[in-house]
């Protein structure tokens, strides 16, 4: 009985020690584990502030790139002034005449859109949206607007900058160039719940189908895309953007934060600044083409052999729509903020004109206003002054 007693004491001891020493072996192993993860949060943090500091000291030494130099040396004096002297004239002015033009020319936009004593407000019943503006864009005359100089987030009506600022970087030759997409990209589109051509990590697209990418479906994937081939990165992308919005004269009342159109507090403009980016990007070629496109399909990749068919919805939807003439150019967007909104470029009875509207409550209700007003507002400015003129 006693060697009983004895062995029941010998095994509640060896299984005193076998807890013990799993004890010891997991709080071995606790430590470890912080150890390993202290250790992984100091390489982090000092791979950020090794990556902030390349950064900075690039940012601080940049020199501009040849695309940016041909950008700069652009005029900037509006183009209806005709009667200011050319650049070698301003080279042969006193110094003191050459500070003072810089000033002159600040003070006025590269382009003016202006009311007359026939511009008309926009109170038909049957325009929903809450913001708009027609502009003849031959004359750079206001035909009608609603609340047109209010601040607005313009979605993905952005892109239509976004398109203009690339365009202008870049000669037809890079269009057959190829751009690789990274999952980074294509998350930040998913994560930020945004229209989408498709395309995925690792694709190798060509820079052509990333414009058409970025008008036709709104694809977020490849507008980053476009900025990040441009600039190196959406964020010095942007700061190109809020550069050319300087030039046109709108850094007064618009600014971007991002090339998609993503709600931004700090993402704004107002219908009227929209309308003068389209003017502006009707004027570049490219531009139009991409603007203009109804329906395109992206080269054959490994991950996508029969490419991909993407389409303007709001062309197709809008061509067959009667306004006695042709819509040629649009862009839609949508945020909650702002609604359905779109900017349109069309040709009625010989004119081109410009329209923008915000605040649809649907993508159908936004293109019927555009119809209703192309129909009663040129209608109405062909024939004179109607019972909807402001005065």
């Amino acid at each position: 009985m006693e060697d009983y007693f004895d062995e029941q004491e010998d095994e509640r001891e060896f299984l005193a020690r076998c807890e013990r020493r799993r004890q010891m072996r997991l709080e071995r192993q606790s430590r470890l584990r912080r150890r390993r993860l202290i250790k992984r949060y100091l390489y982090l943090g000092l791979f950020a502030v090794l990556l902030i500091s390349v950064t900075l000291v690039i940012k601080a030494v940049r020199k501009p790139r040849p695309k940016d130099t041909a950008l700069d040396i652009q005029p900037t004096k509006p183009v209806v002034q005709t009667d200011e002297p050319d650049i070698s004239e301003r080279e042969e002015k006193p110094p003191e005449t050459e500070e003072e033009s810089p000033e002159t020319e600040e003070e006025s936009p590269v382009y003016a859109f202006v009311s007359t004593d026939d511009t008309a407000s926009i109170t038909s019943p049957e325009v929903i949206s809450t913001n708009a503006i027609l502009v003849d864009e031959s004359e750079n005359v206001i035909v009608a607007s609603k609340g047109a100089k209010e601040r607005i987030n313009p979605a993905s009506m952005t892109k239509v900058l976004t398109v203009l600022v690339a365009a202008e970087q870049i000669t037809e030759k890079d269009l057959d160039d190829t751009f690789t997409m990274t999952l980074e990209i294509t998350d930040y589109a998913y994560v930020n719940d945004c229209s989408s051509v498709g395309f995925l990590d690792g694709e190798e697209v060509p820079v052509r189908d990333l414009f058409y990418g970025t008008i036709l479906p709104s694809g977020g994937d490849a507008a980053v895309g476009l900025a990040t081939y441009i600039s190196g990165s959406q964020e010095s992308f942007v700061e190109l953007m809020n550069d050319k919005l300087e030039e046109l004269g709108l850094s007064d009342s618009a600014h971007f934060t991002n090339c998609i159109g993503l709600y931004d507090a700090d993402h704004y403009c107002t219908a009227y600044d929209m309308a003068v980016i389209m003017k502006a990007a009707m004027e570049n070629e490219m531009c139009r083409e991409f603007l203009s496109a109804h329906t395109y399909t992206t080269a054959p990749t490994t991950q996508h052999p029969d490419g991909i068919t993407i389409s303007n919805w709001f062309l197709r939807k809008i061509e067959d729509k009667d306004m006695g003439g042709e819509v040629l150019c649009g862009k839609t967007g949508y945020v909650v903020q702002s609604r359905n909104c779109a900017v349109s470029y069309s040709r009625i009875q010989g004119t081109p004109y410009i329209c923008v509207t915000i605040g649809a409550t649907s993508n159908w209700r936004c293109i019927y206003d555009h119809v209703e007003i192309y129909n009663r507002y040129v209608s109405s400015a062909a024939k004179g002054p109607s019972s909807d003129a402001s005065g």
